[in-house]
């Protein structure tokens, strides 16, 4: 025998390291070896997974069908609230109803372009700015921000550490990219390829490992709960954090509408535990359904995949998990792919709400369309015509048991894994802060936020005094209301974070002491070049911009290398491009890799396609 030197074995284990983070560069399926042998699931349970099982029951809303927003769905009733400005003068009236119009479209493009050039001129003003090396020995007013969601991520990318000191506080640490959700799930990219450290975010700002459970606005400070471990040992330790200002952006929960069964036997699709949950029990179905002796009835239930909710959540997860089976899984489960299915259950008529119905149809297309196997022989297994997914629409799930879907038409559909995605609904810190607020303009207005946190045009919450600030799903502003999207969080995150430095975001009248809308500081500060295309637009000198959302397009994966794409041309108007296929594929792929948090990121999910591409997904089972 001849012994090769450890040192010449390095390079391999680096160039593995170079191509995935995960463990499962480590690894290889037992079955791409052996085609016949089965990989065994060890089960491990340690106390501190005991404890945020715990904690996550804790976040169960009790009658949270009254909460619920559909995926994407845009609520158009109309509101008459908030600027209640009858004790302040008529001036400030006039001035206030023409600051919260929405702005002429080709004056906020052009503030948008020139808030660019002002980002550029800032960092070359920091640059001669950085050999000054002495302390601001000023006291920093405390931000306290929770969650590490969308709109935190843009918060703190844009918000001044050096002026502010923030804390965020969030249980996980992590950013995480949450459209390709789906396509960890299947493998298609691995789950620390989608993810940031929210320290590496911006290095200055402090983060806290803990779960917000209430809020005190008179006390300024936030309730806290976090698992301790020393060892094996763990316990909930409780304590509160101080604030000056408070921005709530905990986001959103899945809404399960109060329909029996739904927590108990379905995945969701909102974290990355979902869908580690998801990746497993996926080869699992396809290992249970190869043992021995089973009837086909019992292997076609068993891999039978129900996706309830027919949104771009639902439908992205169906079109990955369709080129998961059609492509990696027939490589080693060939005999048995003739039983799998996808069943995508939709209670309205329609797929992809949001897109126009010309995409809409595509996306049906796409899901329709014919299975292509490479491998001749699997293919010849097939039923011919052999058809995989089926879309089951206009029909309400009425209940969810151990195996069987119980359907509004009567009908049971048997399945061997099923997937919720088909709404969102308020963490119980969401309504604890709606309840602590009390009466007044923030109660009257739940009759439209439904559970979510009411807020004024500059994303200040409504009896919040000017102090509390929230944006992305788990907030809502009657007057105007927004998708539940990324692209809205992270614009509203960007958004405060601009304000925060340029506005005095709580001033008062002086005769009445009412809460003004924030009002510029021009203290030691010269304006920008797109304040004063903002006050043009605004016509109002004092008073800051109010957020006005930049709709860039909606994009959703249909599948087999195509996707659909649309771009709003002009905002309420059938103005659009509209795009699909291959075309909309490019353009689908390209917007989630330049919208990557960071570099690394980006060349982790474009080495994750690349492994795919050439090696296929991997179905190692990972516990």
């Amino acid at each position: 025998r001849m012994m090769v030197p450890t040192f010449l074995l390095f390079p391999l284990f680096a160039s593995s390291w170079m191509l995935s983070m995960e463990t499962s560069a480590f690894t290889m399926p037992i079955r791409s070896l052996c085609p016949r042998s089965r990989t065994p699931v060890p089960l491990n349970s340690v106390s501190e997974q005991t404890l945020r099982e715990e904690i996550a029951r804790k976040n169960i809303i009790a009658e949270e069908g009254q909460y619920g927003v559909l995926d994407g769905h845009i609520d158009s009733k109309p509101a008459s609230l908030i600027l209640d400005a009858e004790n302040q003068s008529t001036d400030m009236q006039r001035e206030i109803t023409r600051a919260v119009k929405r702005r002429a479209y080709p004056l906020f493009i052009l503030e948008k372009i020139f808030q660019v050039v002002d980002d550029i001129v800032d960092n070359f003003r920091n640059m001669d700015s950085a050999s000054d090396k002495g302390q601001d020995t000023k006291v920093k007013e405390r931000i306290v921000i929770l969650g590490t969601g969308w709109g935190s991520a843009a918060l703190l990318k844009e918000i001044d550490a050096k002026r502010f000191d923030v804390t965020v506080i969030s249980p996980r640490n992590y950013f995480l990219f949450t459209p390709m959700l789906a396509g960890a799930a299947v493998g298609t990219v691995e789950f620390r390829s989608i993810t940031e450290p929210v320290r590496q975010i911006n290095p200055l700002s402090n983060y806290i490992e803990a779960r917000a459970t209430d809020i005190d606005p008179k006390a300024c400070q936030v309730s806290c709960e976090s698992i301790a471990c020393e060892g094996n040992s763990c316990v909930i330790e409780e304590f509160t954090v101080p604030y000056d200002r408070l921005v709530i952006a905990v986001g959103a929960q899945t809404n399960t509408f109060g329909i029996p069964g739904v927590r108990e036997y379905c995945c969701f699709l909102k974290e990355i535990e979902d869908s580690q949950r998801i990746r497993r029990a996926l080869v699992n179905c396809f290992e249970r359904a190869s043992i021995p002796n089973l009837s086909d009835e019992e292997k076609e239930k068993i891999l039978t995949f129900a996706v309830i909710g027919a949104g771009p959540t639902g439908i992205e997860f169906a079109s990955e998990l369709r080129d998961f089976i059609t492509s990696d899984i027939a490589k080693y489960y060939g005999k048995i792919l003739k039983f799998a299915r996808i069943k995508i259950i939709e209670a309205s008529s329609m797929v992809l709400s949001p897109f126009d119905p010309s995409l809409q149809a595509a996306a049906i297309e796409a899901l329709n369309r014919r299975v292509s196997i490479q491998d001749e022989k699997v293919a010849d297994l097939l039923p011919r015509p052999f058809k995989i997914t089926e879309l089951i629409l206009e029909t309400k799930v009425e209940e969810v048991k151990k195996g069987v879907i119980s359907l509004s038409d009567g009908r049971e559909i048997p399945y061997g894994l099923a997937v919720w995605a088909a709404g969102n609904g308020p963490l119980p810190v969401t309504l604890n802060a709606i309840a602590t607020l009390g009466m007044g303009e923030q109660a009257d207005a739940q009759a439209i936020a439904r559970g979510r946190i009411a807020i004024d045009p500059w994303l200040r919450v409504l009896g919040g005094d000017g102090k509390i600030f929230s944006f992305g799903d788990c907030s809502c502003n009657p007057n105007y209301q927004l998708p539940a999207t990324a692209q809205v969080a992270s614009q509203q995150g960007e958004y405060l974070g601009r304000m925060l430095s340029l506005c005095d975001m709580s001033p008062r009248c002086k005769s009445t002491g009412e809460l003004l809308p924030p009002m510029k500081d021009m203290q030691d500060r010269e304006e920008k070049l797109s304040e004063k295309v903002a006050s043009f637009a605004t016509q109002s000198d004092r008073i800051g911009a109010p957020f006005q959302f930049l709709d860039l397009g909606i994009l959703a994966y249909t599948g087999d290398g195509s996707a659909i794409a649309q771009i709003q041309v002009i905002p309420d108007s059938s103005a659009k491009i509209k795009e699909q296929g291959k075309v909309g594929f490019g353009l689908w792929r390209s917007v989630y890799l330049t919208k990557q948090i960071s570099l690394r990121n980006r060349v982790l999910v474009a080495l994750d396609w690349t492994k795919t591409k050439v090696f296929g997904r991997d179905i190692t089972l990972l516990m």
